[in-house]
């Protein structure tokens, strides 16, 4: 089984979903994309899950990142669980859950890791660019629900960084000072980062969020 790594083009794949069949790539289209799995249907931790993403679609559409999520149960089970996590979650499901009953998709994005459950999903995400490479890996327990504020976060520093010279530092969020590239002099991020520079020491330099007015 191949090793999916940053950088890497996300494989591509067809599969059945909530929403219809699927080529993944075509269904990205030029969009960013997020790529995540559930252990089962009808787990607790996975319909708070899902229902939560549900209510963040308007912050994922923003950022022209489009949701698809997969569990290694059927469709009829799917279509099942969405009922409840509506019901539940007071929402309504809004994005594709795939049905990877053959494990297809599980086994070619490395989502089972056998010495944890032999059979069952962890909670991997990837987040997927507007170029199908791979940008973000998490992998969670299936004890521990995700953090959506953090991977709206995580993407508001992948896409600032993909188009500006600049890091983010710990705990950034959007809005906050952020780290000047050490490829670019001091002098030359002067002239490239007009709202200023401030230098704390020579490899360290923070400069205002460049894409905001």
């Amino acid at each position: 089984m191949a090793t999916i790594r940053l950088g890497d083009e996300a494989p591509n794949f067809n599969a059945n979903s909530t929403e219809g069949s699927i080529n993944f790539h075509e269904w990205l289209g030029d969009s960013w994309g997020i790529l995540f799995s559930h252990p089962s249907d009808y787990t607790p931790v996975c319909t708070t899950e899902l229902g939560t993403v549900a209510k963040y679609k308007d912050e994922f559409d923003k950022r022209n990142v489009k949701v698809v999520a997969l569990s290694v149960d059927g469709l009829e089970s799917h279509e099942g669980w969405v009922k409840d996590i509506n019901e539940t979650q007071k929402t309504t499901v809004n994005f594709p859950i795939i049905a990877d009953e053959d494990k297809k998709v599980s086994e070619l994005y490395d989502m089972i890791h056998p010495n944890e459950d032999s059979k069952l999903t962890v909670r991997s995400v990837f987040v997927i660019g507007d170029d199908k490479k791979v940008k973000l890996i998490i992998t969670y327990p299936a004890s521990t629900g995700r953090n959506f504020d953090e991977l709206l976060r995580v993407i508001d520093s992948l896409q600032l960084t993909a188009y500006h010279k600049v890091a983010t530092p710990a705990n950034w969020k959007h809005g906050e000072d952020v780290v000047v590239s050490p490829s670019i002099s001091t002098e030359d991020a002067k002239n490239i980062f007009t709202k200023g520079v401030k230098e704390v020491k020579p490899y360290l330099r923070m400069t205002p969020q460049p894409n905001l007015n």
